[in-house]
């Protein structure tokens, strides 16, 4: 089956996809979600590592590879590669995250892709770089979220460093690397020329850190734990009531008024300790724990229903499942349905952006490794006595 874009937003562009495990697998799928034809070129069955996330038919994989179409080849023959070549010469995006050594022993790297398609936009992810003292290092998403800070400035304070519950280094490293090939892709509209797009986990780790970067950059402060309520505004955090917690955000002076009348405290708005942002930080301890006492009294449903309606922003602390059930969330259209040939009807969540013309869908279920192989290759030219050849020699 041809492809099937998602969107119509990017649906003219034909992307290559030599990643594994996540960041790049995510970059990916941001482009094919956007309508891009995304190939997934994977190892053959026989020769594949262990590159697959909770194996195949397991949820994260099949939440990470909708929308793509999949091809298997041995990029370790030489005739592999040509193969390859020939995908690029007709190729808008090629993505890799690959180590610098390995594409360039391969025969994959830009400067030799580049020559095949002179309009090849070619995404490299790493873990640290392509050059620099790390550039050769294994990168994880955890040793990312370390080594870029966001370990420290997470977690209770004086409990140790403490990892986020996503791969949020992974994430954004797939996200950063859609963009920058988005804007690569936008500038070739003028100069008729592709270029090298890189990122790592380690520089989407030191971006993200954003203000706490700032701090350190602008303020010479070294910013630290903070557990569940935020570092510079008093008081935005979690807090216990009858029957659970709730998180709140109570930003500005006239906010901080309105939340006073909310909770039955209307004294707090004069009271020294708490009069301005200044006082309310530095009393944060006594100030937490008055809050927690007008709290306890009612329920989450109570505050969550009479602080929204005084202009006071409140939200529950969901689950996962509790999260997809929000009535707003079902409301944008988050959850979507597709239809897998081998698992029937599955439910993914899909893009965060609406788009008045052109809208994101799920349009394809994840392929099985190799399931578009021979029809791909047909469409630049493979004639089937060739495929019959190439399958035989192993090349894919």
């Amino acid at each position: 089956m041809p492809h099937i874009p998602a969107s119509l937003a990017l649906s003219r562009f034909r992307v290559i996809d030599l990643t594994q495990v996540r960041a790049g697998p995510t970059a990916a799928r941001q482009l094919a979600d956007w309508g891009a034809d995304v190939i997934q070129v994977q190892m053959p069955e026989s020769m594949r590592g262990d590159d697959t996330l909770g194996g195949q038919e397991g949820s994260d994989y099949q939440y990470t590879h909708r929308n793509k179409r999949s091809i298997t080849l041995n990029l370790k023959e030489p005739r592999g590669v040509e193969v390859l070549k020939k995908l690029v010469e007709k190729a808008d995006v090629l993505l890799e995250n690959f180590r610098p050594d390995v594409k360039k022993r391969l025969g994959i790297d830009y400067e030799t892709l580049a020559k095949v398609n002179p309009r090849l936009v070619y995404a490299s992810i790493s873990g640290f770089g392509q050059t620099g003292p790390y550039a050769t290092r294994p990168g994880f998403d955890q040793i990312a979220q370390g080594m870029g800070g966001l370990m420290s400035v997470t977690g209770i304070p004086g409990h140790g460093p403490l990892r986020v519950g996503i791969p949020v280094a992974d994430l954004c490293g797939g996200i950063f690397a859609a963009y920058g090939v988005t804007v690569a892709l936008l500038e070739r509209e003028s100069s008729g020329r592709g270029q090298w797009v890189q990122t790592s986990l380690l520089q989407a780790m030191i971006y993200m850190m954003d203000f706490q970067g700032a701090r350190v950059t602008l303020d010479g402060e070294v910013p630290g734990q903070a557990g569940n309520f935020h570092p510079t505004s008093m008081p935005t955090g979690v807090y216990r009531t009858k029957d659970g917690h709730i998180n709140l955000a109570v930003f500005g002076g006239k906010i901080w008024e309105r939340f006073c009348e909310a909770i039955g405290a209307p004294e707090w708005i004069q009271d020294a300790r708490s009069v301005n942002k200044s006082s309310r930080h530095v009393n944060r301890e006594w100030l937490n724990a008055e809050i927690e006492k007008k709290l306890v009294h009612h329920t989450s449903d109570h505050w969550v229903k009479a602080l929204n309606e005084a202009g006071v922003a409140c939200g529950h602390i969901n689950d996962m499942k509790q999260a997809l059930e929000e009535e707003q969330v079902k409301h944008l259209g988050m959850v979507q349905e597709v239809t897998s040939p081998r698992a029937g009807k599955q439910r993914l969540v899909g893009q965060p952006i609406i788009m008045s013309r052109t809208p994101s869908k799920i349009a394809r279920a994840t392929p099985r490794r190799g399931e578009h192989t021979e029809e791909i290759l047909a469409e630049i030219g493979f004639d089937a006595a060739t495929l019959q050849r190439l399958k035989a020699e192993g090349v894919y």
